[in-house]
């Protein structure tokens, strides 16, 4: 948890008498507070966090079962490496019919000069010349079917690949992790328990940045506005209190009935806006405790 030592400056201790009725509104702190689920179904082989620890947003706490997920990763990658060996060379395979048509054209070549001698007759170069078509027709046809092959076996990996990632995707989500920096609020599962999708695994909250909600008459709202500094007055109980700058950050659009438990400068008001100050937390702050706000004038 951070310390902020800039409010060493700030801090007044009041009596809680001596300052009655001096403020703009009341309310109580909250904080974001996250829920973390279990998004895999199975046995959970490791949960190691505690109420209060401290988490980093991504950091592993935990583990459910994986062994059937990885097995079935295991058989898909030695279906892709199996597709994969079927894949033509087709530099080989085409590599007599280019010999042939090599040879073919060579002799093409000799029958020509003869042919200029008076050696070799017509016939001879057509007879070439038509067995030339003919291989050059047997190596298009050739690479064409070669081609289309490699074309069915990348396609076929490629769906296999699609399968592996799905499953590591699955995997991932056997790890327990903190989706924010905070501390954990409350553990509702063990190691050793039965995690179902959706069961809830624990509760974390930010308790570095907490919100006071106060709730102000409609009078005041022409006096608010989001970015506002405020002055905050944490009440710890009996006549210690302490002071933190606050920042409006939001302001509620409708109306509602003032909450029992909140107090407002003008007590017979009975609708209010709420509204949600960010405070800076040097450790003391919690959840749930009562805090008085001071527009500055």
């Amino acid at each position: 948890m951070k310390r902020i030592a800039v409010y060493s400056a700030m801090t007044v201790v009041l009596a809680a008498c001596g300052n009655g009725g001096d403020f703009d509104a009341t309310g109580t702190f909250e904080a974001t507070e996250v829920l973390v689920s279990a998004e895999a179904a199975g046995r959970i082989l490791s949960f190691d966090v505690e109420e209060g620890d401290t988490l980093s947003a991504g950091k592993q706490v935990g583990a459910i079962d994986t062994v059937q997920l990885y097995l079935q990763k295991l058989q898909l990658e030695r279906q892709r490496a199996s597709v994969h060996s079927n894949r033509p060379d087709i530099s080989k395979q085409a590599a007599a019919l280019r010999g042939q048509i090599a040879q073919q054209e060579t002799e093409r070549r000799r029958v020509e000069n003869l042919l200029k001698d008076g050696a070799a007759t017509t016939k001879q170069l057509d007879d070439i010349n038509a067995s030339l078509r003919v291989l050059n027709g047997q190596l298009d046809a050739l690479l064409s079917t070669l081609k289309n092959n490699t074309s069915s076996i990348d396609e076929n990996a490629s769906a296999i690949d699609l399968q592996i990632a799905q499953v590591e995707d699955r995997l991932s989500k056997c790890r327990i992790v903190s989706p924010i920096d905070g501390s954990v609020l409350v553990k509702y599962s063990e190691a050793g328990e039965l995690a179902a999708t959706g069961k809830p695994l624990m509760k974390v909250a930010d308790m570095d940045r907490l919100y006071l909600r106060a709730y102000f008459t409609s009078d005041q709202l022409s006096d608010l506005s989001v970015g506002q500094e405020v002055t905050v007055v944490a009440d710890f109980g009996g006549d210690k209190q302490r002071e933190y700058p606050g920042r409006i950050t939001w302001i509620a659009s409708e109306s509602e009935f003032t909450p029992k438990s909140i107090q407002t400068r003008d007590t017979r008001a009975n609708l209010v806006y709420a509204v949600k100050i960010a405070v800076e937390n040097d450790g003391l702050l919690k959840i749930g405790l009562y805090g008085e706000v001071r527009l500055h004038q």
